[in-house]
């Protein structure tokens, strides 16, 4: 079964912790501090792999995770750095947060090579921390925590036209006539089961890239059958070609086919039902019937502005013309790629600014009590009995605007602020 979708989770490496020590030397009974370094934890990237062409392999492994930094040691040793780990994709593969959706990062183009996580950073060991009034700092720094996310994975095939059309009206014929694609051919109700790419090459003319779709139901926009699955694969494409079985080989209505098609289009993506559209009215050979079924179907369309064009994609007949017209009309459009904007930023995610506090005074302990995520986060990092860690907590409080709240309750001087356990008497 083709795999255009998955979900994984990826975490990146934390950083290792700083090391407190001495020097402890022959002659020298009261060394300086020389505590090492944590490493830094590895990072997340995403890569393109050209030999990719599904998302087969993150069914079976769903978890992703880099090395974490080593802790610090003695005689300045900083700790080895975590691994980093690399991700491949098929080209067209978007990279949404699982949760809510928005896009991260889209593997198409130029980006070839995408830092999705940042591993933690060491923390310092305690020779940074040795002041003229503090020579023997007993505090180091701790390694930041590593990030991690839930992500969707959503393969959204690279084509500058979208084939569609319900099964068996010819769309694989015509791709393997048109294109250098070799799709599986059959009469087989059940559908295409792998969107199949190929490459139109025309004399003195660019020439684009055609995706056969497979084939759509009624329904499929609510997950009916299959089409819901595929759907995806037609966002990129600048341009549409219905193709119908205009003989009605199997005593399908063309007409109704497109406007079922279209109506699938617009319920899954009302932007994608506007694109400029062709309809292509196959199996010509294989009209018998006095009347002419695409004079009518020409008589439908074109006046709402799309063009018919009857063809046979096993004989080849029609088919330069219908090509050489898309062609045209893709060169009036953007050459520029459909590529899915960053919607989620990771590294403002887990920015501690954005993790919510409060600020409140407790009348029972006559108290003003300061809590939350981000202030939890800070006293973990903050050594609050070294001098360098209580200025970072003053300047934390002050521009984070703490102070101000504090100052707006009514604190005064002498008045008590506790924080997790933590208490403290307010002076200005």
């Amino acid at each position: 079964m083709f795999a255009d979708r998955a979900k994984i989770y990826v975490k990146s490496g934390r950083g290792g912790d700083g090391h407190v020590s001495f020097r402890r030397e022959k002659y020298v009974p009261n060394g300086g501090p020389d505590g090492g370094d944590g490493g830094n934890g590895g990072n997340v990237y995403f890569e393109v792999d050209e030999g990719l062409n599904t998302l087969t392999d993150f069914r079976h492994i769903r978890k992703y995770s880099a090395g974490n930094g080593q802790d610090g040691n003695k005689k300045n040793c900083a700790g080895k750095n975590g691994e980093d780990i690399v991700i491949k994709v098929p080209e067209g593969t978007v990279i949404k947060e699982a949760e809510s959706g928005q896009v991260i990062t889209d593997m198409s183009g130029e980006n070839r090579r995408f830092l999705l996580l940042s591993g933690g950073k060491g923390g310092n060991g305690n020779q940074h921390y040795a002041t003229s009034t503090m020579q023997a700092p007993r505090y180091a720094q701790p390694g930041q925590p590593a990030q991690e996310l839930e992500l969707l994975l959503e393969l959204k095939v690279i084509a500058d036209v979208g084939l569609v059309g319900f099964p068996n009206v010819g769309k694989s014929t015509f791709l393997s006539k048109v294109t250098n694609a070799r799709p599986k051919i059959a009469n087989y109700h059940f559908t295409t089961l792998n969107p199949n790419l190929g490459v139109v090459d025309l004399d003195d003319a660019k020439g684009f890239v055609i995706a056969d779709i497979p084939g759509l139901i009624e329904g499929a926009s609510e997950g009916v059958g299959l089409g819901h699955e595929f759907l995806r694969h037609i966002e990129r494409t600048k341009l549409i070609v219905h193709i119908v079985d205009a003989a009605s080989t199997e005593g399908r209505d063309p007409i109704e086919d497109i406007y079922a098609i279209n109506k699938e289009l617009e319920v899954y993506n009302a932007e994608i039902s506007k694109r400029p559209q062709f309809i292509a009215a196959n199996k010509i050979d294989m009209i018998y019937s006095e009347d002419d079924p695409v004079a009518k179907i020409k008589a439908e369309f074109e006046p709402k502005g799309i063009p018919v064009y009857a063809i046979s994609a096993i004989s080849g007949q029609g088919l330069k013309e219908l090509l050489y017209d898309i062609n045209n009309q893709l060169e009036q459009m953007d050459s520029k790629p459909v590529v899915f904007e960053q919607e989620f930023f990771p590294e403002t995610h887990f920015d501690m600014g954005n993790e919510p506090f409060t600020v409140v005074y407790d009348e029972k302990e006559n108290a003003y009590v300061v809590e939350g995520p981000r202030i939890e986060k800070m006293l973990s990092y903050t050594n609050l009995e070294s001098e360098k860690g209580f200025q970072f907590f003053q300047k934390f409080l002050k521009e984070n605007g703490i102070l101000e709240q504090l100052e707006a309750l009514g604190i005064g001087e002498g008045d008590t602020v506790r924080m997790y356990g933590l208490s403290f008497d307010y002076y200005k």
